[in-house]
């Protein structure tokens, strides 16, 4: 099937005007072929790295949150029930619940299924969501506002998971030190300080770290989690759903309380499908499979026994499991775990704004690269500012890992039920499953995780109210662009003058005919049906014409990656005029200037420095009668002025680039 292109909106893609967009179009398929696997799509994977090395990186990056989870999970889970006193069955049926849930939840459904449903090797939400947008037929709407809710639920968890890991693992000196309880906050900050403030430098060499460290912890996790288990093996009785089921009947509305705090041990399952593109399906189902689960399910049967044998432990199970003398040393690998996952939650959240910039959802952002070989690893300082003014937020207003885990999961089980309805979808467009095939497996799979999500609902009073607000700004933002490039889109749309009808009259000789001056112009637009308004500009003010005019179109496509030999492509308009396309991926960067060295195999052979770059911009000014509440325009044009340099964004010779402006009233 051919693929559709989506054209990119005038701030965004081309540069000509802050703040127009086009919808998506359909393009001529130069996109490569689909496929369902990770692995297809990045087959090289395996013969450059190795599948170990695949495997053991993605611990360090893909497992980080999930692997910081037993530090708090079942302690939270414990607390609902404890007021009363803790029976012997509540406490199997709570490591059962935990067991069957990373089961269901993780296994089943991320690592078994959807890391199959990838876009060209690639996972995530936004990712998935462009995948179907070729697809789709009548649902755009939909898909829109679930990919956005989705992405919005995203950036809420990477808000709240930092804060939250790291007052989790520093909380453990208090059990070094009593008198440690009062730095804990400011040691936290330190840190997340300090997480923050090296983003800009890449996580290159850091990360190489990454891996070892998470899978000495896992390690770690699994012995002391083993050694205890010999407490009272009557918790290996968790196997067996029975408990967990009879634990949620008998509990009653305690139970679905539990429920939110049980979550805690699935938190970053996420990270499983957003990382696909990165390390392939195989290594990452490896990792869990052999490793990561193993780990944690013992660590949590063990946590269990220990608190069956002494019930005093439930303050912090996690912790009160070591020696006294080891307790130093694990503060101090539990931060270190709690740090890198950290760090994969705020380089997802970075990835996960540039694919956002890309397919028109926000503005453009400085997007800095802080690798020569790999071009996934970014930085983007705005979202980096936010996230870390964010945290510290939430470090300074809850104060404990214990008060901020009420705050947290509704913004994990949001985006994992948005991910279940996108998967619907795609299981219905892409695979062609029967109906009542997709019903019957994923219909239960979204009842469990709505089940989870209102339990999670319940926390809205006690903090839960803060990843709903950070979420809802998220998906207001990302909405208010969208529509304000479609209303700007319409408003202009009426002044356009074909390009066809305008090269047929600019190429009559006549006395009013602009002077003819050598030298190269290239003109940006989003509409390569009509003509740029920095060209009609040019000719209005300055009088004149280029020797050769080339009219420039960047669309983003719906697939992450387009192959060289797809990147480009030029049509001879007329003696002077000619069109040129550029087409990227939604997770590439827009480099112009680079690209321009692909026209050669065409024939054309631009030289920079007898080139020039139009640009349009234009002023916005707020209309009562846009369509648009006013609030709703002024935060438009706010965001639409923010938006950084196109000449840069674009990577364009500055000192090659001429501006026209406009002023449009929206």
């Amino acid at each position: 099937m051919a693929h559709k292109d989506i054209k990119a909106p005038e701030s965004l893609g081309t540069a000509v005007d802050a703040g127009q967009a086009k919808e998506p179009t359909h393009g001529s398929g130069h996109g490569p072929a689909q496929g369902h696997g990770g692995d297809d799509a990045h087959g090289d994977h395996g013969g450059k790295h190795g599948y170990l090395g695949l495997a053991i990186g993605s611990i360090g990056v893909v497992y980080g949150d999930i692997g910081t989870s037993p530090l708090y999970a079942f302690r939270e889970a414990l607390r609902p029930v404890a007021a009363d006193g803790v029976t012997r069955g509540e406490i199997i049926g709570l490591v059962s619940l935990m067991i069957w849930t990373l089961t269901i939840i993780v296994t089943l459904k991320y690592v078994i299924f959807l890391l199959r449903a990838d876009n060209n090797g690639e996972g995530g939400t936004l990712s998935l969501l462009a995948l179907l947008m070729k697809f789709t037929r009548g649902h755009s709407a939909y898909l829109f506002f679930m990919g956005i809710a989705g992405a919005a639920l995203f950036m809420g968890d990477a808000i709240i998971a930092p804060a939250l890991s790291v007052l989790s693992a520093v909380e453990g000196l208090k059990l070094v030190a009593p008198s440690f309880s009062d730095y804990v906050v400011p040691i936290s900050v330190v840190i997340l300080l300090a997480l923050f403030a090296v983003q800009s430098r890449g996580t290159e060499a850091v990360s190489k770290f990454f891996g070892p460290i998470m899978v000495v912890w896992f390690v770690v996790l699994a012995v002391i989690g083993f050694s205890h288990i010999q407490d009272d093996y009557g918790i290996l009785a968790a196997f067996n759903p029975y408990h967990a089921v009879r634990f949620l009947i008998h509990a009653g509305f305690v139970g679905i309380v539990v429920l939110g705090a049980v979550f805690l041990t699935v938190t970053g399952a996420e990270a499983l499908y957003a990382d696909l593109g990165h390390f392939g399906r195989r290594p990452i189902q490896g990792a869990w499979m052999c490793l990561v689960f193993p780990a944690l399910a013992l660590n949590y049967l063990g946590q269990g026994a220990m608190v069956l044998k002494n019930p005093e432990a439930m303050s912090d199970p996690f912790y009160l499991m070591f020696p006294e003398w080891a307790l130093l040393p694990i503060v101090i690998l539990a931060t270190a775990a709690t740090i890198i996952a950290a760090q994969a939650v705020i380089t997802g959240a970075f990835s996960l704004t540039r694919q956002a910039i890309n397919l028109g959802f926000l503005p453009r952002m400085a997007i800095l690269h802080t690798s020569e070989t790999n071009t996934g690893q970014i930085y983007v300082p705005n979202v980096n500012i936010i996230l870390m003014f964010g945290v510290m937020a939430l470090v300074f207003i809850f104060g404990s890992s214990e008060s901020l885990a009420t705050a947290y999961g509704i913004s994990v089980t949001g985006a994992m039920v948005v991910d279940t309805l996108l998967a619907f979808q795609f299981v219905r467009m892409r695979w062609r499953w029967p109906l009542a095939l997709a019903i019957g497996l994923l219909m239960p799979l979204l009842a469990l995780e709505s089940i989870f999500l209102g339990a999670n609902l319940l926390k809205i009073h006690d903090g839960g109210y803060v990843p709903v607000l950070i979420a809802a700004s998220f998906v207001l933002v990302m909405w208010t662009w969208r529509r304000g490039t479609k209303i700007l889109q319409d408003k202009t749309h009426h002044t356009n003058i074909p390009l066809a009808a305008f090269i047929k009259s600019i190429e009559r000789k006549s006395e009013h005919a602009p002077v003819e001056v050598p030298g190269t112009a290239i003109f940006l637009t989003s509409d390569p049906d009509s003509a740029p308004a920095a060209l009609l500009h040019n000719i209005k003010h300055n009088h004149v014409l280029h020797a050769q005019n080339f009219i420039l179109t960047i669309r983003t496509t719906n697939t992450p990656v387009v192959p060289k030999q797809h990147r480009v492509s030029a049509t001879k308009l007329s003696d002077r005029f000619s069109l040129l396309e550029m087409r990227f991926g939604f997770m590439e960067t827009q480099n112009v200037s680079q690209t321009l060295g692909l026209f050669r195999k065409t024939g054309l052979k631009f030289d920079i420095m007898s080139t020039s770059f139009y640009l349009g911009r234009r002023k916005l000014v707020p209309d009562a009668q846009s369509g648009m509440p006013e609030w709703q325009d002024r935060l438009f044009i706010a965001m639409a002025n923010a938006a950084i340099d196109p000449s840069d964004y674009f990577r364009l010779p500055t000192n090659r680039v001429v501006e026209l402006g406009s002023h449009v009233i929206i």
